[in-house]
């Protein structure tokens, strides 16, 4: 059984006829999202404007390790598109990317909900310029990635206010740091260090 697959998807991968397409989704600050077919798709009240064969991308490895395998997108055939004019000004380092899987019944339709398959953050874009087209290629680190990352968060207020503007609860962190708190009452002092 494959890991993931709802039992449905399953059946239908192993009918005779398997029509498998992708959907990509590139989380820029105005999304951008692709399918591997032709002409436009609507799902889940998405446009995704087809590619077809323009689109490519390196096989998505797994590990039984929990290694975080990433993957190279490749867009050929550009020319002025919205997708090199935001790999251009854009800020896409971090913004995530998803990549599902879907098959198409026999009526054309889409069976069941879409799989995903992957899912990262945009890396490292690069675009190789030809004479009238240019090639986009993507490089996308695995989610696992941020296991290994080291937290920067601080425990203070400026740093808790960052999210929670209102929460007062770290105001007062700094000035306990080396206070001296009676607990229960008067100290008392063990018989040794009593003054005779």
């Amino acid at each position: 059984m494959s890991r993931g697959l709802h039992a449905d998807m399953e059946t239908a991968v192993e009918n005779t006829v398997v029509r498998p397409f992708l959907l990509i989704d590139l989380e820029f600050s105005s999304p951008i999202y692709l399918w591997s077919g032709y002409g436009d798709l609507n799902y889940a009240s998405t446009d995704y404007l087809g590619v077809g064969e323009l689109l490519g991308f390196n096989a998505i490895e797994e590990s039984q390790d929990l290694g975080a395998k990433g993957i190279t997108i490749n867009l050929s055939g550009i020319n002025g598109t919205t997708l090199l004019t935001k790999a251009l000004t854009e800020e896409y380092q971090g913004k995530e990317v998803t990549i599902k899987l879907g098959i198409f019944d026999s009526f054309g339709d889409i069976h069941n909900t879409p799989v995903t398959i992957f899912s990262g953050f945009m890396d490292v874009l690069t675009i190789d310029e030809g004479g009238e087209t240019s090639t986009i290629n993507l490089s996308v680190e695995n989610k696992l990635i941020q296991l290994g990352r080291s937290k920067t968060r601080r425990y203070n207020s400026a740093d808790q206010r960052a999210d929670h503007p209102a929460d007062e609860g770290f105001d007062y962190v700094a000035s306990i740091a080396e206070k001296d708190i009676t607990w229960g009452g008067e100290t008392i002092k063990p018989a040794s260090q009593q003054a005779k």
